[in-house]
């Protein structure tokens, strides 16, 4: 089985790179499932049903989110209907959405996927480490391939986290700060990991947003309206394979691709 993992999607330009590079990557790789983080891929900010629709439509399967998730108001009502499209799991009980879902995949292996929020830097959760254990238990019961999407801030946080899990999922892939990290490893039994996958999106941007608008954040400390940048983008994903039988990875290979 081979997975291939999309960056947060950003925008208008992250939207356009995912269209035109995703079939010749499935192609080249021979991929069996495609999972993209989509929570900012409403101008940057947040999701619409329209929008998921055109992604799948693109050849995602499956759309992991995080704290953006709720950015749209009109979106709230859409996620409960649709398990495809996941929000972090360790939300209070009640909060509409799905944390995880258990997917047939077009080779006809069912693969499990999880979607959990961290909580250092980030907004009050419930414990993502007590959270994946208790929902590992109902997930292993249909499969043994299980991706993480681990949307974090903090490096360390993250690599606790991969190393906590290790050998009880195919993989953790870490989303939410947009900055592609070198350490992409099998670690030792046998769950691939990286700490931030990275961004799709504008390439010449502030993790997606307008350079000047961001820069004169920083030196006025004034609120102001973002707006995602423009120009050159950059597909940022990794290509995880999985032993079929084990659900231990076997390689784990990052990729940053300009477009156009």
């Amino acid at each position: 089985m081979k997975v291939l993992f999309i960056g947060d999607i950003v925008g208008k330009v992250g939207r356009s790179a995912v269209k035109a590079l995703l079939p010749n990557l499935t192609d080249k790789y021979k991929i069996d499932l495609v999972i993209a983080n989509g929570e900012n891929i409403a101008g940057g900010f947040g999701l619409t049903e329209a929008l998921v629709s055109e992604a799948f439509k693109m050849g995602i399967h499956i759309i992991t989110t995080g704290n953006h998730v709720w950015d749209k108001k009109d979106f709230i009502d859409y996620i409960s209907k649709d398990n495809r499209v996941l929000r972090p799991i360790n939300y209070p009980p009640g909060v509409p959405g799905y944390g995880s879902i258990i997917f047939n995949a077009p080779n006809r292996i069912k693969i499990a996927v999880l979607n959990i929020s961290g909580r250092v830097f980030m907004s009050s959760m419930d414990c993502p480490f007590r959270t994946a254990m208790a929902e590992l238990e109902h997930l292993k019961k249909e499969t043994k391939i299980i991706i993480i999407d681990f949307h974090a801030e903090a490096t360390s946080e993250k690599i606790a986290f991969g190393y906590f899990i290790d050998g009880k999922v195919s993989a953790v892939i870490g989303t939410h700060t947009h900055v592609q990290t070198a350490d992409e490893k099998i670690l030792p039994n046998g769950t691939a990991y990286i700490t931030d996958v990275g961004m799709t999106g504008p390439a010449n941007s502030v993790i997606g947003i307008e350079v000047d608008q961001i820069i004169n954040r920083f030196l006025t400390n004034m609120p102001m309206r973002f707006e995602t940048a423009r120009g050159e983008g950059i597909l940022s994903a990794v290509v995880v394979e999985i032993n079929n039988d084990t659900g231990k990875a076997t390689g784990i290979q990052r990729l940053q691709i300009k477009y156009p």
